[in-house]
């Protein structure tokens, strides 16, 4: 199973919540930490980890807060996860982290294929793909 870690997925909330009220103005951290029930601390550290790698951008005063930096259409879903997490790695073993099955396993091939399509998945889909109600037919549960 793959999960985000608790930062991927504030952090994806958030960004979200912004690219939905890009047109209405800032969007602060208490409006989105209430929105969400996240705690005020940790997302003020996801929101920095995202303006720090120009995803975002902070705007100071009585309305300030966070908008894009770039239109939704240009940020795309791994970047996002990236600047959070760093490179994208859905097991450990890929980067030699000593796996005792690491010299008899037979799925590091695989693993790395599915890897790799992940992260292409990922970099092409964009903020704006996020906030639209379109669910692309490959996405889409088969009855």
């Amino acid at each position: 199973m793959l999960r985000f870690t608790k930062r991927a997925d504030y952090g994806l909330m958030a960004i979200h919540y912004i690219a939905v009220h890009d047109g209405l103005g800032a969007v602060s951290a208490k409006r989105i930490a209430e929105e969400f029930g996240i705690p005020p601390e940790l997302l003020a550290k996801v929101l920095q980890r995202l303006a720090k790698r120009r995803l975002i951008v902070s705007q100071n005063g009585p309305k300030g807060g966070y908008v894009l930096a770039r239109h939704s259409n240009e940020i795309t879903v791994g970047e996002v996860v990236r600047a959070l997490e760093g490179p994208i790695s859905i097991v450990s073993c890929l980067d030699h982290g000593g796996c005792p099955q690491e010299p008899r396993c037979n799925l590091r091939r695989p693993v790395q294929k599915l890897q790799t399509a992940i992260s292409q998945l990922l970099d092409t889909m964009s903020l704006a793909e996020l906030t639209s109600d379109d669910v692309p037919q490959i996405l889409s549960i088969r009855a």
